[in-house]
């Protein structure tokens, strides 16, 4: 009796009494909601809370840095002053606009940050497009290659006139990684950092993975599909976002570099990797080129994989989350779902568990 006395009290010691998940959400940094979760061990909630305030924090910073939106950040000095002078630039910002140049050459152009030579005349929450000569004027300065970086010089230039970024496609999911990386550094092993459409989780929940559910376009409140995650980014993308509706044409802010349109060869695209950068940068692809050849791409990077949902409501998954598939990724395959009907008035992001 007292042995099993001295094992059950032995037990109680090691066990992580208090322990406990803290989270916390913002609204309104880089215009969306930023989510955090963590594992906080006994006794250290108010570490926890800290290191929760350091990624909120970051996120600032970030957003101030990087939002078209505000006049005083570094990217809009950019967009004011690279078409007639070398500007130099962060570390930081160099870094990640190479990084925009590498995922613009992984997918053939599909993704491209001087989308916004034509994207910023759209205002989805004024219902404001631009005509068809106004674009035809504008899309001369899309081309990723416009951007030309300066190592030595740690300055960025444009190639020409009327050339301006948007890092939107990429910043949130490069937020996430930050965060992340906050959490680690601080020693956390079991935490989630979502923004928007992009998350990345480090470890699992304790002995089980993590699970997304995308949700059914049509109804929010249901889920196509599920994939259980651990130590992995992934990150959706549709036309749901910021859009309105004219005329039975969604226009929405994924724009065709190509075109100057919105993009809309499929309704909702999911891309999970290592990173929320690389899922964040290769998640509107499919909205360009369509979900064959963005396949294509996709198989072809033996540390992503994705989720398609067409225009005729089928879901398609890249080899590695096809049923007996061989897994790249970190996750493991995907619950099958049926068709969906379309067609879809919004799509949902993914849910977490």
């Amino acid at each position: 009796m007292m042995c099993a006395l001295a094992l059950l009290l032995a037990a109680l010691a090691t066990t992580p009494a208090q322990a406990e998940w803290l989270s916390r959400s913002v609204d309104g940094i880089m215009g969306t909601r930023i989510f955090v979760e963590l594992w906080a061990e006994q006794g250290a909630q108010d570490k926890g809370e800290r290191a929760i305030d350091a990624v909120m924090d970051e996120m600032r910073h970030i957003d101030d840095t990087m939002s078209t939106y505000k006049s005083t950040s570094e990217v809009s000095r950019v967009n004011a002053l690279a078409a007639s002078q070398s500007v130099p630039i962060s570390p930081e910002l160099f870094k990640l606009l190479s990084t925009a140049a590498e995922y613009s050459r992984i997918t053939e152009g599909a993704f491209d940050i001087t989308y916004a030579s034509v994207g910023y005349m759209y205002d989805f929450r004024a219902h404001k497009r631009p005509t068809e000569e106004q674009i035809k004027s504008a899309l001369p300065a899309v081309n990723y290659r416009h951007v030309l970086l300066d190592a030595k010089t740690s300055s960025v230039r444009f190639a020409q006139p009327g050339v301006r970024i948007d890092l939107g496609g990429i910043a949130k999911g490069y937020s996430v990684d930050r965060g992340i990386e906050i959490l680690q550094a601080r020693g956390y092993t079991h935490a989630l950092v979502n923004a928007g459409g992009d998350s990345r989780v480090i470890g699992d929940r304790l002995g089980r993975p993590w699970v997304i559910g995308i949700r059914h376009p049509d109804h929010a409140d249901q889920v196509i599909t599920r994939v259980p995650l651990v130590d992995a980014a992934f990150s959706t993308s549709g036309d749901y976002e910021r859009f309105f509706d004219e005329n039975g044409v969604r226009y929405h802010h994924i724009i065709d570099p190509h075109t100057g349109h919105s993009a809309s060869k499929v309704r909702s695209a999911t891309v999970i990797a290592p990173t929320a950068t690389r899922t964040d940068g290769l998640s509107k692809t499919a909205f360009v080129l369509g979900p064959e050849e963005a396949m294509r791409i996709y198989n072809k990077l033996d540390d992503v994989d994705a989720i398609l949902v067409t225009p005729d409501g089928h879901i398609l998954y890249s080899k590695g989350l096809e049923p007996g598939g061989t897994q790249a990724a970190p996750a493991t395959a995907a619950a099958p779902a049926p068709p969906i009907t379309p067609p879809a008035t919004s799509v949902g992001s993914p849910t977490v568990h």
